[in-house]
């Protein structure tokens, strides 16, 4: 079982024994690909943990882009989380209906809104109700609340800045997808992209970060994980996925283990697998 950590990741057992705190605030942050045709929303509102609030990551993103569940604007964050009764002072838990996938993208979210109180519900709404713990389909009582939001803009990467870093290999840069995707074996998902993966990056599937429960693996399995992938823990880190959601389970764990200096491209490879000019490698690393 994970040590809990607020900052990071709590257990089924910590978010039980703290539901009553007046400060806790819980988000369902559920997003499904399109292929696996289910509706994030219509589940929540089905049952979800007591008290959560759903957390939208396509509705809170950045609607001026063509790419996917872009971070949004500082103005936007604000104003959608204070329409949910989120804001300073709160501890927030987020967890989705996979257990641990995208709710690691609505944590660096926060993150990297300068939102430190937020943790991952280690296991997610699966671990929850395996457990025969309560579930509602009522929506919360919302009460508004101010957030402060001093966006950490060390946190994420556009394509320029990771272009740069594959050439000049002053960052380790580290894909999230399955092998056989970032070998450039199987296709995307998504018509129109290339086959492969950004030059000179590693591949640590995020799924090899996980247990069979989908609960996060402990820091000495985790540290192994990257140093069998031959990352170089003396560099910074930039990750990488499909879309930039489960990239973030990268950055959840390296954060596990106290590595700090980590960011998230963003548009991870639905942007760079569309650009003709940018170079793409495929085999192992």
């Amino acid at each position: 079982m994970a040590t809990d950590d607020p900052k990071t990741l709590v257990s089924t057992d910590w978010l039980a024994a703290h539901m009553k705190d007046p400060d806790l605030r819980i988000l369902d942050g559920t997003m499904f690909m399109a292929a696996e045709g289910r509706d994030g929303r219509a589940e929540y509102e089905a049952g979800h943990i007591p008290g959560a609030r759903f957390f939208d990551i396509d509705d809170i993103s950045d609607a001026r882009s063509e790419l996917p569940h872009m971070a949004p604007p500082v103005e936007k964050f604000m104003s959608k989380l204070r329409a949910m009764g989120v804001g300073d002072g709160h501890q927030v838990v987020v967890y989705d209906a996979k257990g641990l996938f995208s709710a690691a993208r609505v944590w660096w979210l926060f993150r990297l809104m300068g939102q430190e109180n937020i943790a991952v519900l280690d296991g997610g709404f699966p671990k929850w109700q395996a457990e025969g713990r309560a579930i509602e389909d009522m929506p919360p009582v919302i009460r508004d609340r101010h957030m402060t939001v001093r966006r950490q803009n060390h946190m994420v990467k556009d394509v320029t800045q990771v272009s740069a870093a594959a050439k000049l290999g002053d960052y380790e840069i580290l894909d999230a997808r399955a092998a056989a995707r970032y070998r450039g074996e199987a296709p995307e998902p998504r018509e129109g992209l290339r086959s492969g993966h950004i030059p000179g990056s590693k591949n640590v599937p995020y799924t090899s970060l996980l247990n069979e429960d989908m609960t996060m693996k402990d820091p000495d399995e985790l540290r192994a994980i990257l140093a069998a992938a031959g990352v170089d823990m003396a560099k910074p880190v930039i990750t990488s996925c499909g879309s930039g959601v489960t990239a973030a389970v990268i950055n959840l764990a390296l954060e596990r283990i106290g590595k700090t200096d980590h960011a998230l491209y963003d548009g991870s490879w639905t942007e760079w697998g569309a650009f003709p000019t940018l170079p793409v490698a495929t085999g192992e690393a």
